[in-house]
């Protein structure tokens, strides 16, 4: 991964570059033996007046003759195009594949980042004004009266992701927040505040790939599954606007290809663009029955050192959410876990399967990926 902070000295290309490097680095990989190219972005044209990055950056590792395409899946670009690097390696098209996720959201101004993100939204939503953070303050509202959590308990998914970013030297948002904190923070959506929504991000994250049996060392780390469901894509449309089906189909996708269902999950990244994302999708994925997320999290079991660790890295509540760097930032978080390559303040002991879900726009598409240690 590279930082997620404000890259005013790079541009978009050099950061999925800076990435790719790294992860070739790490996967002692030479850019010759990667045999084809996955790019996640979702808006470079509209952040960065730029395109064809998936050709610039294989052009800058010098990988001629690969295969090079960009997935765009609005949020879940990352994801999709990890997922895209899966099924290449599996169907034996590729013997090692780079999937590379980036986005760079400074280029824009505030007012000009937020109509591009607007334009995620069903076409008669956008018309009537209505954005994801209104979206997000809906199913917050929604939940906190149909289930027993309160206002207190949706505040500490937001301190917590805090407390995990402040370990993480990768991370934006490096600081310790209290429950207060969040409260008193300016109302974006109502009941959500400032500190329960994620921030626009600079960055890029990549990994590598293998079919090949002698790169599997001592370390390795052994895709279980990864498979994708759209949803329906009007929010208004939706039967039970608390139901996200995308990411209950690509769960239930995903356990069943990879032999094993939420119970064995030891560690997951989930994508909480906005704390109640993170109650809504755990319930969507078996990691907490319908209507109690909220007690894992005000029982402490979603802690790095609980029963069940949720965003150890921070999330992208604290960890940034650079749209298309964001899906493999979670798989990197993952695999350094999975590994044990983490100090121990940033370590969840004793991890050997973990998942990670990365949603397009609002519940439009989501991709799981299951990860096991060793195997």
């Amino acid at each position: 991964m590279t930082e997620f902070a404000n890259a005013d000295d790079r541009s978009l290309v050099e950061l999925l570059l800076a990435a790719a490097e790294r992860a070739l680095d790490d996967a002692d990989s030479d850019a010759a033996a990667v045999d084809s190219v996955h790019v996640g972005n979702m808006a470079a044209e509209a952040f960065n007046a730029r395109s064809g990055l998936a050709n610039a950056l294989a052009g800058s590792l010098g990988m001629t003759g690969a295969a090079a395409r960009r997935i765009e899946n609005t949020s879940a670009s990352g994801a999709s195009a990890f997922q895209s690097a899966f099924e290449a390696v599996a169907s034996g098209r590729s013997e090692r594949a780079l999937a590379v996720g980036g986005e760079k959201m400074s280029d824009a101004d505030t007012a000009t980042a937020t109509e591009i993100i607007s334009r995620i939204t069903h076409d008669r939503e956008y018309e009537q004004g209505v954005t994801l953070p209104s979206f997000g303050g809906l199913a917050a509202a929604a939940y906190l009266h149909e289930y027993e959590g309160d206002r207190r308990d949706l505040a500490r998914v937001a301190v917590k992701n805090h407390a995990n970013a402040f370990a993480n030297e990768y991370a934006q948002f490096r600081k310790r927040i209290d429950v207060d904190d969040v409260l008193d923070s300016p109302a974006i959506a109502s009941p959500l505040h400032l500190y329960d929504c994620c921030p626009t991000s600079d960055g890029a994250a990549a990994v590598v790939i293998s079919a090949d049996p002698t790169d599997r060392t001592d370390g390795a780390v052994t895709i279980a599954a990864c498979e994708s469901a759209a949803g329906t894509h009007a929010v208004a449309d939706r039967e039970d606007p608390l139901e996200i089906e995308s990411v209950r189909i690509a769960g239930r996708r995903a356990y069943d290809a990879a032999g094993f269902g939420a119970n064995a999950i030891d560690v997951a990244c989930i994508h909480d663009a906005f704390t109640v994302l993170e109650w809504l999708e755990m319930e969507e994925l078996g990691l907490a029955p319908e209507g109690k997320a909220w007690r894992l999290t005000r029982d402490g079991e979603t802690e790095i050192d609980g029963e069940l660790p949720v965003n150890p890295g921070g999330g992208l509540k604290a960890r940034g959410h650079p749209l298309g760097a964001t899906g493999i930032s979670q798989v990197v978080e993952l695999v350094w876990q999975l590994r044990g390559d983490l100090p121990d303040d940033r370590a969840v002991e004793r991890a050997n399967r973990g998942l990670a879900v990365n949603v397009a726009g609002f519940g439009n598409n989501a991709v799981c990926t299951l990860l096991e240690a060793g195997a």
